[in-house]
């Protein structure tokens, strides 16, 4: 059986992965929005804003999908399982990013800071509870280690 740092109930052990957790989105953030800036600008690439942000999170999601599975969760479960399973909850939290402001600002008047706050929020709890329990479920070693 797996051992899962987030049913783990030592706090420290909990607390170093919320730090890997966090520490991936920083930087896969980071690397979205210089990726979006860079394909958008540059005349080489000169890709259309739509396309140039798609390729960037696209870069951006796999980073994230390798970071997290090498130094946030340390899976030991093969890619052909992993990947697809990481592939759907990030097309889960893009369908969320764009309903959350249909629903919240067209159908109930909410101003559009609600649906991104919500969306700021949400996804990456949700991420965060999917990736420990079902992407990434097998873990390299018994103890969570330092970060």
């Amino acid at each position: 059986m797996p051992v899962l740092a987030m049913r783990d109930h030592r706090p420290a052990a909990g607390m170093r992965l919320l730090v890997r957790f966090g520490s991936v989105g920083i930087v896969a953030t980071i690397l979205y929005a210089a990726l979006a800036a860079f394909f958008a600008r540059s005349e080489w690439i000169g890709l259309a804003p739509v396309e140039a942000s798609f390729a960037a999170y696209a870069a951006a999601a796999l980073f994230s999908y390798l970071a997290h599975k090498s130094f946030t969760f340390m899976s030991a479960g093969p890619h052909r399982s992993e990947a697809p399973r990481f592939l759907l909850l990030t097309l889960t939290g893009l369908a969320v990013a764009y309903a959350a402001p249909s629903l919240l600002t067209v159908n109930l008047g909410l101003p559009f800071v609600v649906p991104v706050l919500v969306t700021c929020v949400v996804i990456p709890a949700l991420n965060l509870l999917v990736l420990d329990r079902w992407v990434f479920p097998e873990r390299r070693r018994q103890d969570d280690g330092p970060v």
